[in-house]
């Protein structure tokens, strides 16, 4: 009897969850119901009550499903960081981003910011969010601002032109062509964000679900996660 799994994850791990996923469904026969959105979204839905086998979205997400007794606590698996970065469309010109005022400048300059609506739960998108308003030019920024639903929809408003500068996850731009990462946020600014997974407490597929997590978290898949602009954590 054929097996499937459901899986809910943060958009930053889509490339690595379909790459890995698709090699894991070959190779084991189990099939995997994938679904993918912003962490915050995706953390909302399982403390509604949404059932589903494996949750991976942030380590602070992860926490907090996990205080709320909603997931199997051996399972909790630590899969890797990735760290929010600079983008610019293909042959655009690059700004300076070498220290926070350098990059607080470009940011008032730019006529047109992309980035993750911090509503819809997005880390990338709250803590820019954040950030902004500490530095005092949220206003004046978000005058300018283009608010997207999540890090690869950042990244695809970026490549189709839709603004001048964006900023999100560097491991969901990797994935979308016709992009140039100006490099990592700087200095004090600069944001790295653990991604986890675990097992939902009420899964009835436990033993395909740690199956998959064992295959995630390898260590011949290392070389894929860094590719992919990721540090594994294992």
């Amino acid at each position: 009897m054929s097996v499937t799994l459901k899986i809910m994850s943060a958009g930053a791990l889509q490339v690595m969850v379909e790459a890995l996923g698709a090699d894991f469904e070959r190779a084991s026969g189990t099939t995997l119901n994938l679904s993918f959105g912003t962490a915050g979204a995706q953390g909302d839905r399982v403390r509604a009550g949404e059932d589903t086998d494996l949750i991976m979205i942030s380590r602070s997400g992860i926490d907090a499903l996990d205080r709320l007794s909603l997931l199997k606590p051996a399972s909790l698996t630590d899969l890797a960081s990735t760290i929010s970065g600079v983008i610019v469309r293909e042959g655009d010109p690059q700004p300076d981003i070498s220290t926070p005022a350098a990059f607080f400048t470009a940011l008032k300059a730019t006529p047109s910011f992309a980035y993750t609506d911090p509503k819809s739960g997005g880390s990338s998108g709250i803590m820019l969010a954040a950030m902004l308003e500490k530095a005092g030019i949220a206003e004046a920024v978000n005058k300018n601002a283009v608010l997207c639903k999540g890090g690869h929809h950042v990244a695809e408003t970026m490549a189709a032109g839709g603004a001048a500068l964006g900023c999100t996850l560097i491991s969901e731009a990797l994935p979308v062509k016709g992009l140039t990462i100006v490099g990592p946020l700087p200095g004090e600014l600069a944001f790295k964000n653990m991604y986890s997974a675990a097992i939902h407490a009420g899964s009835t597929q436990t033993e395909a679900a740690q199956a998959f997590l064992d295959f995630l978290t390898a260590p011949v898949t290392k070389p894929r996660w860094t590719a992919a602009g990721m540090e594994p954590a294992f």
